[in-house]
């Protein structure tokens, strides 16, 4: 039998950025709190103090700040006809570990997902047709507009301290920043981080195509910084060791830089590190949750009662958590029909590899989201009319930092793999090689999904999550449309060498990293038989439980996903705040 823990008002499982800021905004309430980690405690001091942080061994090769495959994996498949079996590596699938979450390795890409981004179906509908939609696409809208959502948009990059540059405040353009945004009430709370080389070679070469580039929006602190909880930041060294590090120099926005400090020092939160929730512990008519069950690092099992359950860990997670404990009925792929598990997306990526002749570019000088980006065929930002697929993709080019393990693939092709033509070639390159990176638009396929392995178990015996992924024909449209664009922009830069890159040609494997952007398998919509959880991120089937995080997409953006995890939950919390407490219910009729 299970030890008990005292009842508390909300629990939280898992405490990454959307376990924060919910953590933040019901302790701000007045609820009693309890957060559940399956890592341990992380703190910036301590744990990435900038004389260990820029180990590159350590963190970017031997992943230090990622879950091991020894505590848990999953399961892959192309097709429902194939086998799955057990990863042994992480390459795309990138859970975080410890207190932070993923939020305390990424490389900070602050973006808003595009209006259109939300109301997909419709707006494809109205404007192209429904013969626009591939065949096997199950595209639908979110349930919530971006105009509902640019209030906590707002709220978490004061939050966060992102530095970036409006291209459209109110409807009026502004030049320089990205004018196909939707409108923002007022500019970023930083200005942009500096420029390198390769960007202001990229926008040059942008506005001689006519496209627009502008400066992504980062979480990496421009300048010294108090954000709104009143947590001070300092500038960003431009030290290049963001993706995989934590940051010592609290110029990262994470959650142990922007929201931990303050939410640690309310007596009614209390965290519990390195403890895993086997369940959400529901009511015998499956109608509510009365709480979670964990295991903790001695193996003992305990329940946390709970008038509140929040699921906030990784997006595999919270949709394999819903399936273990009976919450929602799960997607079954021969009928069509459930909803746990469906509408699962990655992201598309294509680009170009690009070597210049005589530029220096100097790339150990960089932050995580230090990019120049153009937005021109992302989404519907241009005319499909004449084209067979939708959405698109943002193209941009990195200075991330030279990182030297890292670098040493990015010789030209047909370079020897080793010896002194190597060491040649990798000399040269590590000053003038660079890449133009797309992230593309995903959209759900009814051929991919998530559900429960029926043969491989974890540690625990519980079954491994099981997905089933491969590019859909509307990928390889984007993939191929969008590497296309990846070579106009090598031309334009006048570069000695390019070489295309469209993985979207072949199978998709787990094993390339690519993207680390997952999304869906709990997405939300307005109709309980197409979505797991409504606009508030609310269940359908179980009223008092919340599940945040980018298991909720209905779609992927041309974009990271982080701005909009963080908009979504700060618009739950408002709703539970202002809503359930005063009525506990469903927040959605229907």
């Amino acid at each position: 039998m299970a030890n008990k823990r005292p009842k508390v008002d909300a629990v939280i499982v898992g405490l990454g950025w959307a376990g924060s800021l919910m953590a933040n905004e019901l302790t701000d309430a007045g609820l009693n709190v309890v957060a559940i980690e399956r890592g341990a405690w992380r703190d910036t001091s301590t744990d990435f103090p900038t004389t260990i942080d820029t180990d590159e061994l350590r963190y970017a090769r031997r992943r230090e700040l990622l879950q091991p495959l020894s505590v848990e994996t999953m399961t892959f498949r192309n097709k429902p006809s194939q086998e799955a079996l057990p990863l042994r590596e992480m390459n795309t699938y990138q859970f975080g570990w410890g207190v932070g979450g993923a939020g305390s390795h990424w490389n900070g890409m602050t973006w808003r997902f595009l209006p259109t981004d939300f109301v997909t179906y419709s707006h494809t509908i109205e404007k192209y047709g429904k013969k626009r939609f591939v065949e096997g696409l199950q595209v639908q809208d979110w349930g919530v507009t971006y105009d509902e959502l640019e209030h906590f948009y707002d709220k978490f990059e004061r939050i966060a301290g992102t530095s970036g540059k409006a291209g459209n405040i109110g409807g009026n353009k502004i030049d320089g920043g990205n004018v196909f945004e939707g409108p923002r009430q007022r500019d970023y709370p930083l200005p942009p981080l500096a420029r390198t080389q390769a960007s202001l070679l990229f926008d040059k070469a942008a506005k001689s195509l006519g496209w627009h580039p502008f400066p992504v929006p980062a979480g990496n602190t421009s300048g010294a910084y108090t954000n709104t909880l009143g947590v001070k930041m300092a500038p960003c060294t431009y030290c290049g060791y963001c993706e995989f590090f934590g940051c010592g120099n609290w110029s990262k926005s994470s959650p142990q830089a922007c929201v931990l400090p303050a939410l640690m020092m309310r007596k009614n939160f209390s965290v519990i590190p390195n403890a895993e929730v086997l369940q959400v512990n529901l009511t015998a008519d499956k109608k509510m949750a009365t709480g979670v069950t964990f295991i903790d690092n001695e193996g003992q099992e305990w329940e946390q009662p709970a008038d509140i359950v929040v699921l906030s860990a990784y997006q595999f997670d919270n949709v394999r958590l819903m399936l273990l404990s009976g919450i929602g009925k799960p997607y079954d792929h021969t009928t069509g029909e459930g909803v746990v598990g469906r509408n699962y997306a990655y992201q598309t990526i294509s680009g170009a590899s690009i070597w210049f002749k005589n530029e220096t570019l100097n790339p150990f000088i960089g932050a995580g989201a230090l990019a120049q980006a153009v937005d021109d065929f992302n989404g519907d930002n241009f005319d499909h009319s004449k084209e067979d697929f939708i959405g698109g993709g943002t193209l941009l080019i990195h200075s991330t930092g030279g990182r030297p393990i890292g670098l040493t693939g990015g010789v030209p092709p047909g370079t020897p793999q080793w010896g002194a033509e190597w060491k040649k070639a990798y000399q040269k390159a590590y000053q003038n090689y660079n890449s133009i990176y797309v992230m593309g638009n995903s959209y759900p396929h009814r051929d991919v999904f998530l559900d429960l392995d029926p043969t491989y178990k974890d540690r625990h015996g519980r079954p491994l999550l099981r997905v089933t992924f491969d590019w859909n024909e509307n990928d390889k449209r984007i993939g191929k449309f969008m590497a296309d664009r990846s070579m106009d922009m090598a031309d334009a830069l006048g570069v000695e060498t390019k070489h295309r890159s469209e993985p979207t040609a072949e199978p998709y494997t787990p094993m390339t990293n690519l993207s680390s952007h997952t999304t869906g398998g709990a997405c939300m919509g307005d109709d309980p038989r197409t979505s797991a959880v409504n606009k508030y991120l609310q269940s359908w089937d179980v009223p008092n439980t919340f599940v945040c995080g980018a298991s909720a997409f209905a779609n992927n953006g041309g974009y990271n996903p982080t701005g909009t995890v963080a908009a979504l939950t700060l618009h739950a919390a408002q709703a539970i705040r202002e809503q359930y407490l005063k009525s506990p219910g469903p927040l959605v009729k229907v």
